[in-house]
């Protein structure tokens, strides 16, 4: 966590520094240095006074902005990190403390002068929850403004002071109320009769966040315009028809409009221009005196179009598009808008009774993650979010939903989303937990008055207008979604889906809460999701679900190298489940919300000590995400149209649901995930053992190679079958069982290893899945008695920040059983992240050799190392040539 909160610091400086240059010399430059803050029991005067130059700031504390009270408490250690152990305990929630000892003043003294004819522009991009601003000596906002989630602008040309020296400060107000973290979902509810996130009250995989997460969470910044502000910039892209990624491609086309501003009190006139790809469009504007105006310009043609397609299907094409107001001849204003020409389109399937996504005419098999936010307490950088996204990326995942209990995503969230090629499901701020889905002895008011919240409708819609307006141009945003698992208020879910949506986007599916009967017909009864927690394999394979589950999961821990970030000595011990109740032996473990792994540890032999469990707990993360996706899609567009797994991170140090931890570092729930969702894939159902080959894409599959073999725990190997196989396009075709060969090499009394591969006319091998299966009592006896690895290791510094290894198994030797690979720093031993490798958690057969590329692209390499760690290979250090 200080590694990026650092970073962060030092890139923020900098920005500080960089100026986006207009024509004209006009600029946007982020207020993200020289902030102090203040609680308010500690400052008696007016915001009047407070902004006046001569008011003395001596005795305030250096603040950091974006950022909470909380992380400004953490920055200069007057709280401890509420994410290690139950430090959060020590820390005074809000609910007791009463809201004014988490009301902060900010202030910024900065430099900024209005030249002849330019106006100048201060924008909040997200204040959490309410606040008064001041400039210069004077209140600049007529009333107070309230909503984390809605924008603010004022033109201060007016209020800038003549020596450019100016000095801005904000009051910042918690949520009220803000609710009691009783254990309940949301706590006791009522913080949702705020337009904020819900999850700050606790949630079954998070504590409390006692400020509420207060203060100027996201960026500040000046703009400087000349006498018109082009706003709220809008492109629609149209591609008519069925595509495919690879060759030539009939035109698309663009439609664009942007709001204009006029704070000056003539009318004016000019033109209104759009230029992408060498191509340009242009429409006269009359603009009234003290005005806004929406502008519509004519569609414009872009001939042969590199298309952006979802992540495993084709390119992430991006285009940069410019629109630029002149008035009277000169440049005004312009944005520069990131452009993916695509265009997503639904379909009802009425044999599976369930919505499908289609891109680009073409379907998609979704095969998603529920993503709640990046971090707890809001602290973001473009850096984490890249991160995280292309490890969702490498779980060759296509889909995030943003979970409705948190807020709208940040634009780099989608600009990252945009890179790799994830489409966005964004819910707007509902939850049936707090919002009155169900009966809840744990909340305040009864379901009739929950069902009515927030208490501002009003300020919902806005705020949910202006999101919309921050992200519509982001080609990954595909989804838009009324709620978790409920609709907003009737008066809520008509504006958005009947005029909101129609009039400010108009191009994307609403569905009107996340598991409903419009996306997924509920078959079964119940909630409509689920289930969460540890699973048989057989149970993704053989037990129907609904036909595309919004959320559906399982277990997280990371290995004892993660868990011991977080978790002090004398709790870094074995979790014994208690019957009947989701608490454990350990209170740390409880606190983290440890979510069980029942009988599946022991099944590897009961653990010995903490580190034995995480090690063996790996082995169940991998089994589970893999047989999860591998048994959707065996079933795609029979059964179903997609799946969402809850949940693929966590913003703090859980024990649940997460393919890596806090800290960016991967567990085997990546790796087993990113084998079972490849998009040619052979696998194998695990009860019936009949072996099915996948293709996710959109051309069919001639001369394709099965190859498969077994092999018995000393790595004696019986082929199978080597057979030419032939797939239609987003299609799966059963070959044949193998039970009688795993039979045939031990696999009733010890358990076996299943290869399967898939290999094209070049030979090379383009997918590989190894199984192990355990004996006919369901145990893994065989695992626990294997002979030693004979694993050799090379390692050498391909670049910069990339290494490649080079590990082999020799002819006769043992499999080489599930090594997981690390970077550590020579120095500290500890592992550089994040990391992104082409295969973890590898196993090889005997005379194997396999290449696995690394590489950590935050972090230059300057004194590494190579860590393997495998079943049956003990934990060793490598050179790095």
């Amino acid at each position: 966590m200080k590694t990026f909160r650092l970073k962060r610091r030092a890139i923020t400086l900098l920005l500080v520094l960089m100026i986006s240059p207009f024509a004209w010399g006009g600029s946007v430059i982020e207020l993200n240095a020289n902030w102090l803050c203040a609680p308010v029991k500690k400052v008696k005067a007016a915001g009047e006074e407070i902004s006046g130059a001569s008011f003395n700031l001596k005795s305030w504390q250096a603040a950091v902005v974006p950022g909470t009270v909380l992380t400004n408490m953490l920055e200069h250690g007057e709280a401890p990190d509420p994410f290690y152990g139950m430090n959060n305990e020590k820390i005074k929630d809000i609910y007791e403390t009463g809201p004014e000892h988490y009301t902060y003043w900010f202030v910024n003294n900065f430099q900024q002068k209005a030249q002849s004819g330019e106006q100048v522009w201060l924008h909040f991009r997200g204040v959490n929850y309410s606040c008064d601003v001041f400039l210069n000596g004077k209140k600049i906002n007529r009333k107070r403004h309230y909503g984390m989630f809605l924008r603010q602008t004022y033109n201060i040309t007016d209020q800038l002071a003549a020596n450019g020296k100016n000095r801005l400060a904000v009051i910042v107000y918690p949520v009220d109320p803000v609710g009691n973290p009783n254990g309940g979902q949301g706590g006791d509810g009522v913080i949702a009769r705020n337009v904020s996130h819900q999850y700050v009250a606790g949630w079954d995989w998070i504590q409390p966040i006692r400020d509420r997460n207060t203060g100027i969470w996201d960026k500040v910044s000046l703009e400087t315009t000349r006498a018109v502000n082009l706003q709220n910039p809008h492109v629609v892209t149209r591609v008519p028809g069925k595509r495919f990624p690879e060759g030539r491609q009939e035109a698309a086309k663009i439609e664009t409009s942007a709001e204009l501003v006029n704070p000056t009190a003539r009318a004016l006139s000019g033109k209104l221009l759009v230029e992408i790809d060498g191509k340009t469009v242009e429409t006269a504007v009359s603009l009234p005196a003290n005005s806004t105006t929406e502008v519509k310009l004519p569609g414009l043609i872009v001939e042969n179009p590199r298309l952006w397609w979802p992540s495993g299907y084709g390119e992430q094409n991006l285009y940069k598009l410019a629109m630029k107001v002149f008035i009277d001849g000169q440049l005004s204003d312009e944005e520069e808008i990131t452009v993916g020409i695509r265009e997503i389109q639904r379909e009802w399937n009425n044999h599976t009774r369930s919505m499908q996504v289609l891109v680009n005419g073409q379907k998609i098999f979704i095969k998603g993650g529920n993503w709640i936010i990046s971090d707890a307490m809001l602290r973001f950088s473009p850096e984490r979010y890249d991160a995280e996204i292309r490890y969702h990326r490498d779980m060759n995942l296509n889909l995030i939903r943003i979970w409705g209990g948190a807020l709208a995503e940040r634009p780099e969230f989608y600009d990252a989303c945009n890179k790799y090629g994830l489409l966005v499901i964004q819910d707007f701020w509902m939850s049936g937990d707090c919002n009155g889905r169900w009966v809840d002895p744990m909340k305040k008011e009864d379901q009739w008055t929950r069902r009515r919240y927030p208490d501002d409708h009003k300020l919902f819609i806005e705020s949910a207008a202006d999101m919309v307006k921050m992200i519509r141009n982001h080609p990954s945003l595909a989804i838009w979604c009324g709620g978790n698992e409920i609709t907003p208020p009737e008066n809520i879910l008509t504006a958005l889906r009947d005029s909101l949506l129609p009039k400010i986007d108009g191009t994307r599916w609403f569905i009107d809460y996340s598991n409903s009967d419009s996306m997924s017909y509920n078959f079964i009864g119940g909630n409509g999701d689920g289930p969460y927690g540890i699973q048989p394999d057989s149970v993704f394979w053989q037990y129907r679900t609904w036909p595309f589950n919004s959320e559906v999961g399982s277990v997280g821990v990371g290995d004892a190298v993660s868990l011991k970030r977080f978790l002090p000595a004398e709790n870094q011990v074995v979790p014994v489940e208690k019957k009947g109740s989701e608490a454990v032996s350990d209170p740390v473990w409880t606190y983290h919300k440890y979510i069980g792994y029942g009988k599946s540890i022991d099944a590897y032999g009961a653990a010995a000590d903490m580190e034995d469990f995480a090690r063996k707990a790996q082995l169940v993360n991998y089994n589970q995400y893999r047989a999860l996706i591998e048994g959707f899609s065996s079933h795609m567009w029979d059964w179903y149209t997609g799946t969402i797994i809850w949940k693929t991170q966590n913003p703090w140090t859980a024990l649940r649901g997460q393919m890596y931890d806090y800290y960016l570092d991967p567990n085997a729930c990546l790796y087993g995930l990113r084998t079972g969702s490849q998009m040619l894939h052979a696998m194998c159902n695990p009860v019936t053992k009949m072996v099915t080959v996948v293709n996710n894409g959109f051309e069919p599959v001639n001369d394709l190679m099965l190859v498969a073999k077994a092999y018995d725990m000393e790595g004696n190997e019986q082929p199978v079958t080597q057979v030419f196989v032939y797939i239609g396009p987003t299609d799966t075709k059963k070959i044949m069982s193998v039970a009688g060969n795993l039979k045939r090499v031990g696999g009733d009394e010890k358990g076996s290893f299943l290869l399967l591969q898939l290999k094209n006319l070049k030979q090379e091998v383009i997918s590989e899945n190894l199984y192990w299966f355990p004996n006919q009592e369901g145990n893994y006896s065989g695992l626990q008695q294997m002979p030693a690895s004979k694993l050799q290791v090379s390692a050498k510094k391909a670049a910069n920040n990339k290494v490649v290894v080079t590990l082999k198994n020799p002819e006769n030797a043992p499999i080489a059983f599930f090594n997981r690979l690390a970077v550590v720093d020579a120095k500290t031993g500890e592992r550089v992240l994040p990391l992104f490798a082409n295969d973890n958690y590898v196993s090889l057969t005997p005379g194997d050799e396999k290449t696995i590329e690394l590489e950590c692209p935050q972090a230059a390499s300057e004194n590494w190392k190579l860590s393997v760690e495998g079943w049956n290979f003990n934990t060793r250090l490598f050179d790095i040539n």
